[in-house]
């Protein structure tokens, strides 16, 4: 009786390792917490491609969209343990989010198992083509000139194009009207069409329309100047490092993931980041590959988190019914 204990101690003991060791045994499901054709998507499906290869699983991309990005994230973190439901974490739903709506129904921290960095992109300063600024000093000449005259569109209430012209607005002592949109997409045809002045955005979202000369981009936020945009300084260069952090985009799993799997997955997920082919079909989409450690990863989610809950408590941001 008490070998039979034992040896049923030893095997639960060991289960989870030999699951471990097996795993995956199926196909895994990436769960992107947004739409169809954004950014995040368009990262997760050049990734989860590779991963299934480099796994020998097929990786099933699912949209699950709406709340700017909570509902997916709450799937995610809702989801069973057990290395076949991993999502995608942003600083929308790991940072933006959280910070504005202390009723989430998530824990951007506890709720999630950090895997890796999957890659980040700049945030770019847009404006429309007939706007009276060919660079970033003309810019802010004007802005303080016509100071809460001027405006910037957003895909919505605290949304991160909203907490990056925040971030702005205290950091240039400036005051500019925000116009929240339902979604990027319909916030970028304004912008196009002259109803807003200005944008904060996602590169990705913005570059075709920079390229063609619709859009004139006056700074980004990125370590440094982009070959593709030479001419564009960064934030930081002109003085404004606390609106230099790109967005990012990261692999997660539920909390109480094996420690073994995430050691797997995590090591696959390097490897694929380290993939020439893989970095250059992120870097057309004007995405960087990362490719770091869960522990990196989960101290990026937290120093975002803190900057966010910074900016929501200086700028008295709420966001609508909470």
């Amino acid at each position: 009786m008490k070998k039979a204990f034992v040896a049923a101690l030893f095997g639960l003991a060991i289960g989870p390792i030999a699951h471990a060791d097996d795993y995956p045994a199926k196909p895994i499901t990436i769960i992107v917490p947004f739409a169809p054709g954004g950014t995040t998507d368009i990262v997760a499906r050049i990734f989860a491609d590779r991963l299934g290869k480099e796994l020998g699983q097929a990786v099933i991309v699912e949209n699950r969209g709406g709340g700017g990005g909570s509902i997916g994230a709450s799937a995610i973190s809702k989801a069973e343990p057990n290395g076949y439901t991993l999502g995608i974490s942003t600083v929308s739903t790991h940072a933006v989010n959280p910070a504005c709506n202390p009723r989430l129904g998530y824990d951007p921290i506890n709720g999630f198992a950090p895997i890796t960095n999957i890659a980040r992109t700049p945030n770019v300063l847009t404006v429309n083509a007939r706007f009276p600024a060919q660079d970033f000093k003309q810019y802010l000449e004007h802005v303080k000139k016509n100071d809460g005259k001027l405006s910037y569109a957003t895909s919505g209430n605290c949304s991160i194009q909203h907490m990056v012209g925040e971030q702005f607005k205290v950091a240039t002592g400036t005051s500019i009207l925000h116009v929240p949109y339902r979604g990027a997409g319909p916030a970028l045809n304004d912008l196009l069409g002259g109803q807003v002045h200005m944008m904060f955005d996602n590169l990705p979202s913005s570059i075709s329309h920079i390229s063609s000369g619709k859009l004139r981009a006056l700074a980004i936020a990125w370590p440094k100047r982009l070959d593709t945009l030479p001419n564009v300084p960064t934030f930081a260069e002109l003085g404004l490092r606390q609106v230099n952090d790109p967005a990012w985009y990261g692999l997660i799993a539920p909390a109480k993931t094996s420690p073994e799997i995430i050691k797997k997955l995590n090591a696959a997920a390097v490897k694929v980041l380290s993939s020439p082919d893989v970095k250059e079909k992120l870097r057309q989409q004007g995405a960087e590959a990362v490719g770091n450690s869960p522990a990196e990863h989960a101290a990026e989610v937290r120093t975002e988190l803190e900057k966010m809950k910074a900016v929501v408590e200086k700028q008295g941001i709420k966001l609508e019914g909470v």
